[in-house]
């Protein structure tokens, strides 16, 4: 399993936000996050938008910082990803 964070990139609420997401299995992913305290309300579908004051700590208790685009790359491979269109 794999936890993958990005970079704090996307201005909203008046901070900028990063996403978490599982390569593998979103129980873990689930799990990792309430762990580390990133609310359940932070989950949109398969990823945890999370803001830039938890980047380092969710780093630091294990999540793997990839790029953007690497991040999508391995979303997409997992089988996980809900495309846009997808969304309600």
């Amino acid at each position: 399993m794999a936890i993958l964070i990005d970079d704090p990139l996307w201005p909203a609420h008046g901070r900028l936000w990063a996403h978490l997401v599982t390569d593998t299995d979103l129980a873990e992913l689930h799990a990792f996050a309430a762990a580390n305290g990133i609310p359940a309300r932070g989950f949109d579908l398969d990823h945890y938008d999370v803001p830039e004051d938890a980047h380092a700590r969710l780093v630091a208790a294990g999540a793997q910082h990839v790029s953007g685009h690497e991040l999508v790359r391995r979303l997409i491979a997992s089988g996980l990803r809900v495309r846009a269109r997808d969304r309600h």
